[in-house]
């Protein structure tokens, strides 16, 4: 592939695993698209997928997909731990190779107008593709989720970019654009004391005062009797993994919980892994360029 654009469709869909099959079978045995990787959580109820492909292609599978969501998914029957306003939540179009944040944000918008059209879905702009300041976080657009979203969307504020004034009956309301690679990380601690995740998350989260490059909530995993912050870190290179990971387990330390663990959801930079083992390991004078794959 000559030019490549990634994409991280987020699915309100992570327990119907027959369903999630179903979407994921759009993206397979493509020319020039490749199913990457994906991951569904039974607690968020959502499936993170990560693909790549060349513009075109990976347009028309991100249109047929959003489809294939729209059918198969009703938010008036979903729950799940993880906020949701959308069948297909949200829809990140990030450049990798030969391509610009130009080039993902027509690409965005050109999967709006499409899918806006051929399914009724209401679609917002955001980050690198908002057309407005207050329009960039996704966590501000999401907020009232699919139950509070219809009458948020009386608001001539919150009228959407592409398609009905309203949301899909079933499917909600879409949130799509251009971004910069981000990082889906969990941090998981030894407490089922929801209160706790909230306030560390509401510590380093950049909305409340917290790091710059940060969005974070608490989320209670049941079926394990522990919570976890969820994480998501937009400019890794400006906020390190290791300086957040650090900062949870210090924060965590207050309530005399411990760190259990934590996870990389999707796929992540190899420059934010060696950048978090240089901190660990003491490591001096150390670049990307001494890690043996990266000369093959």
């Amino acid at each position: 592939m000559d030019k490549i654009i990634e994409c991280v469709p987020n699915f309100s869909e992570g327990r119907d695993l027959t369903k999630v099959e179903k979407i994921l079978d759009v993206f397979r045995g493509r020319k020039n698209v490749k199913l990457l990787d994906y991951s569904s959580d039974e607690n968020h109820n959502r499936s993170v997928v990560t693909l790549v492909g060349e513009p075109e292609e990976l347009k028309t599978a991100m249109i047929e997909a959003i489809g294939k969501a729209v059918e198969l998914i009703d938010l008036n029957k979903h729950q799940g731990q993880h906020p949701r306003m959308g069948a297909v939540d949200v829809i990140p179009f990030i450049p990798i190779k030969n391509t610009t944040v130009e080039d993902a944000d027509r690409l965005a918008k050109e999967v709006a107008k499409q899918a806006s059209e051929l399914y009724g879905l209401p679609f917002f702009l955001y980050e690198k593709s908002a057309t407005s300041s207050y329009r960039e976080n996704l966590s501000i657009i999401r907020k009232g989720q699919f139950e509070g979203m219809a009458e948020k969307m009386k608001d001539e504020k919150w009228k959407p970019d592409f398609g009905p004034g309203t949301i899909h009956p079933t499917a909600g309301v879409t949130a799509i654009g251009a971004r910069m690679p981000l990082i889906a990380y969990n941090v998981n601690l030894a407490t089922d004391n929801l209160e706790i995740a909230n306030k560390i998350a509401k510590q380093i989260r950049y909305i409340n005062g917290g790091f710059r490059y940060v969005k974070a909530i608490g989320v209670d995993l049941a079926d394990r009797e522990i919570v976890q912050v969820s994480i998501n870190m937009t400019d890794f290179t400006k906020t390190s993994l290791y300086r957040v990971f650090e900062t949870v387990k210090m924060e965590a330390q207050r309530y005399g919980v411990n760190v259990v663990g934590s996870k990389i959801v999707g796929l992540v930079p190899l420059q934010a892994m060696v950048d978090t083992a240089d901190y660990y390991l003491k490591l001096e004078n150390f670049n990307i360029d001494q890690v043996l794959e990266t000369r093959l």
